[in-house]
């Protein structure tokens, strides 16, 4: 059982947490543990067959039961696609309340954001406004130093730049929120980070970091002549109707409706505890990590790109390949490709983005075909722990079965 709760939590993460209100579901839902999926993923991976998709009504109700707890205080989950659709909160909106959680709530979605930053970037391409075999120095000649010149946008968007992550003021949690309302610019941080030795030569290893997907952000503005935030908008959040999307720049505060975020760590009187932390500065993550958005938004985006309507033709395909190199850290084969990373699930591969801030976990994935999507925001708890927070850890296994 110990074994197999490790590989629960690394093959999540890859794609990537006292009894409270009840489960508000959109579709009749049980109770009951989704034991049955366990049993037959295991037996259909060993065949080397893909498994029957888990029961929506069995397992998803049960995943997010029990909210408040310790590792979460809020869900929202919402699945779709042929196989089946199934849409359920639990959880409360804030712990001084006891309100239900808002199921149609905004959240931060953290790296998430890498997705937009990738559409973006390919639908530029598509244009032959940016080259991906094309240096990012030679877009940003004054920014990116000699050291870097051969890193290409390809590999930014990949993480196979080899360009370590910029400083930060401090290195737990409690000293990051005394640094929550910094100003964080995209120049100071790629200045930063491009004044260290690189970590590997450029297209030879995998890690994955938010400087590149600053960078690529950087290029965007260069080539457009506009910001970030306004590109994103234009190409993607008007064109799909994404209306409770946004970048927030600079303001920390979620604005129109959300439940409330916590994280663990320890209070002014020396005890460790929850503080809410929804008030948060995410300048830090900027192109990387910045985004708020909903359930339905994140829905609507994932279908739409993974039927070819954000990304058109060949340049789609950038999302969904991996590339041919190690993992700088484990060794194992790059599980990163553009924007989106990969996980077999269930005997099938399952292509999607976690993200995480403080407070918050989000997620979106899908089968290559759309057989079956998934976007949950886990209000979590331990937001930035090492380990995959355990409710989105069974919200994934319910949506898609265990690891091959």
């Amino acid at each position: 059982m110990r074994n197999t709760t490790r590989t629960l939590l690394a093959a999540t993460l890859v794609l990537g947490v006292a009894a409270g209100p009840a489960i508000v579901p959109a579709a009749a839902a049980g109770t009951q543990p989704a034991t049955s999926a366990t049993v037959a993923t295991t037996v259909a991976a060993s065949a080397g067959v893909p498994a029957p998709f888990p029961s929506l009504e069995t397992g998803m109700p049960a995943a997010i039961a029990g909210l408040p707890r310790a590792d979460a205080t809020a869900a929202l989950v919402r699945v779709g696609g042929t196989e089946g659709s199934w849409q359920g909160s639990s959880g409360v909106h804030d712990l001084e309340s006891g309100s239900p959680a808002d199921p149609a709530a905004r959240f931060r979605a953290g790296s998430v954001t890498k997705v937009f930053t990738a559409a973006t970037v390919l639908q530029l391409a598509a244009e032959g406004r940016i080259d991906l075999d094309r240096s990012a120095r030679s877009y940003l000649p004054k920014l990116i130093p000699g050291r870097y010149a051969t890193v290409t946008v390809r590999q930014l968007l990949n993480h196979t730049h080899g360009i370590p992550a910029p400083d930060f003021q401090g290195g737990t949690v409690e000293e990051w929120y005394e640094n929550r309302f910094r100003i964080h610019t995209p120049e100071e941080m790629v200045r930063s980070a491009t004044a260290k030795p690189r970590e590997f030569r450029p297209g030879e290893k995998q890690h994955y970091l938010n400087i590149g997907y600053t960078i690529a952000g950087l290029i965007v503005e260069r080539v457009t002549g506009d910001t970030y935030e306004r590109q994103v908008e234009r190409r993607i959040l008007r064109p799909l109707r994404l209306r409770d999307t946004y970048l927030p720049g600079t303001d920390p505060r979620i604005a129109g409706p959300h439940n409330h975020g916590y994280q663990t760590m320890r209070l002014d009187d020396g005890t460790t505890g929850l503080r809410d932390v929804s008030v948060w500065g995410t300048t830090d993550g900027w192109a990387a990590g910045d985004l708020v958005s909903t359930t339905a938004d994140l829905e609507r985006f994932i279908q739409a790109l993974f039927a070819g309507r954000v990304v058109r033709g060949p340049l789609l395909e950038e999302m969904f390949t991996l590339p041919q190199v190690p993992d700088v850290k484990s060794g194992a084969p790059a599980a990163y490709s553009a924007g989106l990373s990969m996980k077999k699930l269930g005997g099938r591969e399952v292509w999607g983005k976690t993200g995480g801030r403080w407070g918050y976990n989000a997620a979106i994935a899908s089968t290559r075909n759309g057989e079956r999507t998934l976007v949950y925001s886990v209000n979590s708890t331990d937001a930035k722990g090492q380990d995959m927070n355990r409710t989105a850890m069974k919200v994934m296994v319910s949506a898609y079965g265990l690891p091959d």
